[in-house]
């Protein structure tokens, strides 16, 4: 638990440096920062709602629950809103700069992807999302489910006022190939874990407190 808070701790590190490369966020920070701005609640905020949302949606297609994914709903939005209010680093303001800070970024999610999933103790609400409607519309390849996604959180994003732009772009296509080649360098393979369920880490706590 320790290793999955602290490595989504950083990985909303990494999702700061993306939008201060205000250069257009990725598809799901286009619709938190949309919501932010349309409710005037912080991205933080912004960002546990829709996660818990999602959350819910998974757990009603009974896909697994791990107990990273309640940590991955709250730390990593939360996590953006601390590093915005230590205002680290100002707003790009050329696109030139932009777009090497949000490669930055999508490099540092990257490797804490990797140790996130190295707990083991569940994927985050959207990929479990993106599964659970793979398993359930099978005629579609899942990526093309996974640009649907993409496509809808973006569009209400932006209807919302959240920050479209090459950002968007560069977070929709770059970030699967970054996230394989920080796998890559690991000698990491995601579909060798077997992450644990919310019920087996409950009894593991149990266990370790009764003792």
């Amino acid at each position: 638990m320790l290793i999955a808070a602290v490595s989504l701790f950083f990985n909303g590190f990494g999702i700061y440096l993306t939008i201060k490369a205000g250069i257009g966020a990725g598809p799901w920070d286009v619709l938190n920062l949309g919501i932010s701005k349309t409710s005037g609640i912080s991205y933080g905020n912004a960002s546990v709602m829709v996660s818990f949302t999602i959350l819910l949606i998974d757990i009603f297609l009974r896909e697994p629950i791990g107990i990273a994914m309640f940590i991955d709903s709250v730390v990593v939005g939360k996590a953006v809103d601390l590093f915005d209010r230590l205002d680290l680093i100002k707003t790009c303001t050329n696109n030139a700069s932009g777009i090497i800070l949000m490669l930055v970024g999508l490099i540092i999610m990257g490797y804490t992807q990797y140790t996130y999933m190295v707990a083991s103790l569940g994927c985050g609400p959207r990929d479990t999302l993106l599964v659970g409607l793979s398993k359930r519309i099978r005629k579609i390849p899942i990526g093309i489910i996974s640009v649907a996604l993409l496509s809808l959180a973006t569009f209400i994003g932006y209807i919302l006022g959240g920050p479209v732009g090459i950002g968007t772009l560069i977070c929709a296509f770059a970030t699967g190939p970054i996230m394989q080649l920080a796998f890559h360098t690991v000698h990491f393979d995601a579909a060798m874990v077997h992450h644990q369920s919310l019920t087996g880490s409950v009894k593991v706590l149990m266990s370790r407190i009764a003792s």
